[in-house]
């Protein structure tokens, strides 16, 4: 059967932090699990669509959904587990969780972390979840944990607005493990303000040495409608590429979150910090690199590293065009390269499913054959593997010479891609890979 990869998304959150402009916001514990309940009708009404499907992955991502209440994501997981088709539960992965002491689930099977068995992640933020929440999403399956720690250095942690400090972060990773999971995602984001190369570095050192299966080293990016916008503006745009969510929609500028920063005190000039200089931030992105390797970890995608075989299934789908279900607020999801995506409004979304009994699906459109070239390139560029001849051959029909041959001389011509079996960013191209990408636009 065809793979599909799922995303759900929790817009919820203790607070907004200054530089995220995710749809995510606050929200009381009524509207979360009314927000849930939608989610749910959602999935069951939906799952006509994918009968011919098999779930690959599944990614709850947010906002922070480790902010809602326990039992929230059983709910979801069983959901999905009575309307989709899941891989069945061989004897040999029994044999293999019983082996590794994985927690039992509901039906007594035991979910083992193989390569059958869906890779199935949920984000958490330090200071929202405890061993016992912890050791609930490993009893419902899910058998990957991302965890946004950003910083283990308290002043930068405070200035970006998070809620948790170094000492929740490294108590979440110890609960995480000790909840059976072994495949543990940790966020790092360098170039943030005040930021010394060897403040990253240090936040690097500490975080790669608690040996993570699998680490994503972002640079900030200021975005519009956020408090960090309106202190450094364009000045803030990062040589490497912002984190790619396809799936996610970002939250428009708006008075709303520009305020919530005054409160903050971010818009007094006696708190600003000057962001690093590109100079610096080269520095970080190109010891980063040196660094992971060092540690053992490969890099698989722009800002994504891993130990082998622990790469996230998940978003490689999306950069290799698999088709993947959004469900959620705001959620994007394509199928037989047709796009859409859902309803952003919380009250309309919720309104909708549970009283009007209608879709909440919006700006469908089919994607051309240009377009899915397009895509192909763009997204495919982003893996360091870069992409294959004969997978874009058999793809489209016809050899991407035909198509990009002009634009690979003339990249290739400027040191910024390689050719061969596949084509890929050389290391210099990484570094402008917003250029490069634009490159294959007709």
């Amino acid at each position: 059967m065809r793979k599909l990869g799922i995303y759900i998304h929790i817009p919820f959150c203790v607070k907004k932090c200054r530089y995220c402009d995710f749809l995510s916001f606050p929200a009381s514990e009524e509207k979360k699990q009314e927000y849930v309940y939608a989610l749910l009708k959602e999935m069951e009404r939906e799952a006509v669509y994918y009968k011919d499907f098999m779930v690959d992955s599944v990614f709850i991502g947010g906002g922070t959904p480790s902010v809602l209440p326990e039992g929230a994501l059983e709910e979801i997981m069983n959901c999905l587990r009575r309307f989709y088709r899941f891989p069945p539960v061989s004897d040999a992965d029994t044999a293999a969780g019983a082996e590794n002491g994985i927690l039992r689930e509901n039906t007594g099977k035991i979910r083992a972390e193989n390569k059958t068995e869906p890779e199935i992640t949920i984000e958490v933020n330090p200071g929202t979840v405890n061993r016992k929440k912890l050791e609930g999403y490993r009893k419902a399956g899910v058998n990957r944990i991302s965890i946004g720690t950003q910083s283990v250095h308290g002043k930068e942690l405070a200035y970006l607005g998070r809620i948790h400090n170094a000492a929740d972060f490294f108590r979440t990773y110890q609960d995480a493990q000790e909840a059976g999971f072994t495949n543990i995602n940790v966020d790092i984001m360098a170039a943030l303000p005040g930021q010394s190369v060897e403040d990253h570095m240090d936040n690097l050192t500490q975080i790669a040495g608690l040996k993570p299966a699998h680490i994503s080293a972002y640079s900030l990016i200021i975005e519009e409608g956020t408090p960090f916008y309106e202190l450094y503006g364009e000045k803030g745009r990062a040589v490497q590429e912002r984190k790619a969510f396809p799936e996610r929609e970002a939250v428009p500028a708006d008075s709303e979150s520009m305020e919530a920063g005054r409160m903050d005190g971010i818009g007094n000039e006696e708190t600003v910090l000057p962001l690093p200089s590109e100079e610096e931030e080269r520095e970080m992105y190109e010891r980063t690199d040196l660094f992971l390797k060092e540690m053992g970890y490969h890099r698989y995608e722009i800002s994504n590293y891993a130990m082998p075989g622990k790469e996230c299934r998940h978003n490689v789908g999306y950069w290799k065009r698999r088709d993947y279900a959004g469900f959620g607020l705001g959620a994007s999801s394509m199928a037989d390269n047709v796009r859409w995506k859902n309803l952003r409004d919380m009250e309309g979304y919720i309104d909708r499913i549970l009283r009007e009994n209608k879709s909440v699906r919006e700006e469908i459109s089919r994607l051309d054959i240009q377009e899915q070239m397009e895509e192909f390139m763009f997204l495919g560029l982003r893996l360091t593997q870069g992409i294959g001849r004969t997978e874009f051959r058999e793809t489209f029909g016809r050899d991407i010479e035909e198509v990009y041959g002009p634009v690979m001389k003339k990249l290739c011509g400027q040191g910024l891609l390689e050719t061969g079996d596949y084509i890929s960013l050389t290391p210099y191209g990484r570094d402008v890979s917003n250029y490069v990408m634009a490159e294959f636009l007709f």
